[in-house]
């Protein structure tokens, strides 16, 4: 555009497409208010004209900046990219722009990535899990805006979640995978501290145990990071030091692939010598050797409800309704019964 040239504006559309600018604003707000004629003759102008809507001036008469910020654990690994995925989806239907970051697991940079997002004007947030400072909570508050757990369900806690209850979809878990016969048990999970969704897994494990006749305590566990190559070392050194370990569950599907690898590393095979389980269920589950016996998140289903709550909460001023999804177990290959030779019996 020349620089004499002053850009469109939403009377150029409207006169273009012969309708008034309530039509317009209507055809980029809400769409399916419109019919189809309509609509694409709204849509031509705006690409004849190469228009941009001026989404400054949206939000200062809204008093809304139409924009949800996200603080997720980490981006290094697929664990939440599909509910982030169906997240952002559903926002971009309704109007919102999202805004991303990660911590690293890092306690004191979510703490700063929320204040950073609240400063920006962000109308929401979505955050991962329940563990924090009440005082962030309290800060939220403050300042008037709508805070939203997910991958986390506990109907103990004040803040609302869209999300499932990781204790007792690990107990579940265990609880068939010990029905098989496992009495020697290891577990790799990641760091606990500050990490309910861990935590609670673990917890799960060791109520599966209770179940049936085994000392919880006798968990043998090893925390590590969300990585494959931490996987990998964790199995080997859970292995080395118990040898006799028939089944290691792992708090994730990451984890649980870089612990088939450390298996193939020290010459065992899945799961004639060793069993090993995941939990997630992401794609990476069915592409490794073998294929990961696993539990199944409804990570697309916990995205697209989150953001339908937290639309409404913002929209509507209203404090969050929380809603708690189910797991289900995927059996694959990873997995088998136990065998008196296994036991030694």
């Amino acid at each position: 555009m020349p620089a004499n040239e002053t850009a469109p504006t939403l009377d150029d559309v409207a006169r273009m497409a012969g309708v008034s600018t309530a039509t317009v604003s209507r055809c980029l707000n809400d769409p399916d208010k419109l019919t189809k004629d309509t609509r694409m003759r709204v849509l031509a102008a705006i690409d004849k004209l190469g228009y941009t809507p001026n989404f400054a001036a949206r939000s200062m008469a809204a008093k809304r900046t139409f924009t949800i910020g996200a603080i997720i654990p980490t981006m290094e690994n697929a664990i939440f990219a599909r509910g982030l995925q169906a997240f952002q989806e559903e926002l971009d239907r309704r109007g919102y722009t999202l805004l991303v970051s990660s911590t690293a697991y890092k306690t004191d940079a979510e703490e700063k990535q929320i204040r950073n997002l609240v400063a920006r004007g962000a109308d929401g947030l979505l955050v991962i899990g329940h563990d924090r400072d009440p005082a962030i909570y309290d800060y939220l508050k403050q300042q008037r805006v709508p805070v939203l757990v997910t991958w986390s369900y506990d109907k103990a806690e004040a803040t609302p979640s869209i999300g499932f209850d990781n204790r007792a979809a690990m107990r579940v878990f265990a609880e068939k995978v010990l029905a098989l016969g496992h009495r020697r048990i290891g577990m790799i999970s990641s760091t606990s501290a500050q990490n309910d969704r861990a935590r609670m897994r673990i917890a799960g494990v060791r109520d599966a145990m209770e179940t049936h006749g085994l000392e919880p305590d006798t968990l043998d566990l090893i925390e590590v990071p969300y990585t494959f190559d931490d996987g990998a070392d964790a199995f080997i050194t859970l292995m080395r030091r118990n040898p006799e370990t028939t089944i290691v569950l792992c708090g994730s599907d990451v984890l649980a692939v870089g612990a088939i690898r450390g298996a193939r590393l020290m010459g065992l095979r899945v799961p004639d010598d060793v069993s090993i389980t995941g939990f997630d269920d992401i794609e990476l589950a069915q592409v490794t050797s073998p294929e990961l016996t696993t539990v199944h998140v409804p990570h697309h289903t916990m995205g697209q409800m989150a953001a339908a709550e937290l639309v409404a909460m913002i929209e509507e001023k209203r404090e969050g309704v929380s809603q708690k999804l189910a797991t289900t177990i995927v059996e694959r290959g990873s997995v088998a019964a136990i065998t008196k030779t296994k036991t030694g019996g």
